[in-house]
């Protein structure tokens, strides 16, 4: 559950720094949120960094710049 509320936190963070929250429900952000810390994960791993390491800071971070990475990629496609 908690990881759950960190993902629609991060995702719904995201939502606001790319300007999509009024398109973007509860349920998409948290969507958002899940991939982003996977996305952010394999980001970090390529940069010799480490992704997700649990429930903590750091992880946060990274679930949020990996959700600002996916919302700029479906914008991109959706233009």
């Amino acid at each position: 559950l908690s990881w759950i509320i960190i993902g629609g936190l991060a995702g719904w963070i995201a939502s606001k720094i790319m300007r999509t929250d009024a398109s973007m429900g509860a349920l998409a952000n948290i969507v958002v949120g899940i991939i982003g810390g996977l996305i952010g994960g394999f980001v970090m791993s390529l940069i010799g960094s480490t992704g997700v390491t649990g429930f903590n800071l750091w992880s946060f971070i990274v679930a949020l710049i990996g959700s600002v990475i996916l919302i700029g990629v479906v914008k991109a496609i959706r233009k």
